[in-house]
This record gives structure tokens, sequence and C-alpha cells, in this order.
């Protein structure tokens, strides 16, 4: 496929994630896709692999997090899409709000994602995930 094209299934996927459009999400992505996001101690962190791991991932998110994503910048070269971005939003147990830079790194082949690499501002996300300490009593 073109590099046009790739990034074009990219932008596709991103205006899916942003409509919360399941079912088009699924179609731009394979079957034994695999989405990695770096860290520890994150709900969304970890390998997630299959249409299945994403549902669970997209489910987790909707649990714990509301973020409104904007891709900015899409980098093309061969299969690989590289998406710069930020994202805001609200962690839902804490209820404090977040500024998040990002980038994906993204193969795609035969017109699908086959795999994403998930770079986020760990800092911003742990930030707005801490809760207070109580004051005195």
């Amino acid at each position: 496929m073109s590099i046009e094209r790739n990034i074009q299934t990219v932008r596709d996927f991103f205006a899916a994630i942003g409509r919360g459009d399941r079912e088009a999400l699924l179609a731009l992505v394979a079957e034994d896709i695999e989405w990695i996001i770096p860290g520890e101690d994150w709900p969304l962190a970890g390998t997630h692999h299959g249409h299945a791991g994403l549902a669970d991932l997209l489910e987790t998110a909707s649990k714990s997090i509301e973020t409104s994503t904007e891709p900015r910048e899409f980098v093309a070269q061969g299969d690989r899409v590289l998406v710069v971005g930020v994202a805001t939003g609200r962690i839902k147990a804490t209820n404090k709000t977040f500024e998040d830079d990002w980038i994906f790194a993204i193969t795609v082949r035969d017109g699908r994602l086959t795999k994403i690499r998930e770079y986020v501002d760990t800092q911003a996300l742990a930030r707005a995930s801490q809760l207070d300490a109580p004051g005195p009593a």
C-alpha cells in the first residue's frame, strides 16, 4: 500500500476512536493486532493481543478515563506511521485532569493496523491518577 493510504488508514483509526465507533475500529485493525503500552501500575499498561485484547483495552479505558485525543502530525515511511498528538482528559477515580503528549508508532499492512506501540507522558497520567493524601483530622 502507498504511504498516503497508510496515513489515511491511521487517520480513520483515530477518527473511529474519537467517535467511539468500535465496529469501525475493529474493521481497521488486523485480527492479530498487538497494542503495546509500556509502563507499570497503570490499568492500560501492557501488551494487548487481537480483537479481544483491543476490546478489553477499550473497556478498561472507558471505565477509568475520559479523554479527547488529537493527532497533530503524521510521519510515514514504508509500512510505519508515527503519529504525534496530545490528549486531554480526566481520571475518573481521582477526578483530576491531565494533558498528555504522546506518540504512536503504528505498523499498517494490507490496509489494517497490525501493531501499535504507544508512548505517553506517564508522569502527567501518574499525577492525575494519584489520590490526594487526607488532610489533618
